[in-house]
């Protein structure tokens, strides 16, 4: 895989929305809870939408390993990409081997309404390029510190969503959460941002609710021109 690092430029065009499923990437570094807040949406939305996962790791399996041994899907549903790279390169630079994996789940499963596509753990920099997902949420957790915010850096500022995860630890590790939020809040340019714990609410249903009203603009793009559905009239089953 080729490396880009100019965070400024996405080398990938965004993917056409219409006639298929939305595409949504969840970045962060190691240990902020990307598994489990993917864990947490599969839950939460498993029963209303169609969906499937897509996850990233260097060497392993490790994550989709766990998604399946917590059975928050059926195992045909949740495909491992091995990287063998930065993490950075393959949900930015080269989406070749993401994309195919979304590709594949997409006809296996004919009409999913959603994939969601999970990054290896990376630092601040990771963003998911628009021709792999249509809209990105980047995880933090409080055991960084509560100066992370405010350093910025494309993941946290740009993100579509960002999630300060681990809330329960703040006091343990000295963080102040109302210094977080000032600070995220300033970087954003006011772009959402939610605060919480998936180990005390693992269902993140704020997050969730927004998973839903993304997917619902999505979905206002319409059937792709020609396919079968464009031809219904409105009201059609």
């Amino acid at each position: 895989m080729g490396t880009n690092h100019d965070h400024l430029q996405d080398p990938h065009p965004a993917a056409p929305a219409r006639g298929r499923p939305l595409r949504l990437g969840v970045g962060g570094p190691v240990g902020s809870g990307k598994t489990a807040l993917v864990a947490a949406l599969c839950r939460t939305l498993g029963r209303e939408l169609d969906l499937a996962v897509v996850t990233n790791d260097i060497y392993t399996t490790e994550d989709a390993d766990f998604l399946r041994g917590n059975a928050v899907l059926p195992d045909d549903r949740i495909t491992a990409v091995r990287t063998g790279c930065c993490p950075h390169t393959a949900i930015r630079d080269d989406i070749s081997a993401n994309l195919d994996a979304v590709e594949s789940l997409e006809r296996r499963h004919g009409r999913l309404d959603l994939v969601i596509v999970e990054s290896g753990g990376d630092n601040l920099t990771a963003t998911f390029s628009r021709g792999l997902a249509d809209r990105q949420i980047f995880v933090l957790d409080v055991s960084g510190g509560d100066k992370v915010p405010r350093k910025g850096g494309p993941g946290v500022s740009g993100a579509d969503l960002l999630v300060v995860n681990k809330t329960d630890l703040a006091p343990l590790v000295g963080a102040d959460l109302a210094v977080m939020d000032r600070d995220a809040a300033r970087v954003r340019g006011g772009r959402p941002v939610v605060f919480g714990s998936l180990r005390e609410d693992p269902g993140a249903p704020e997050i969730a609710a927004w998973v839903r009203s993304v997917l619902a603009e999505h979905r206002s793009a319409g059937p792709a021109p020609g396919s079968a559905d464009a031809a219904l009239p409105t009201g059609a089953p």
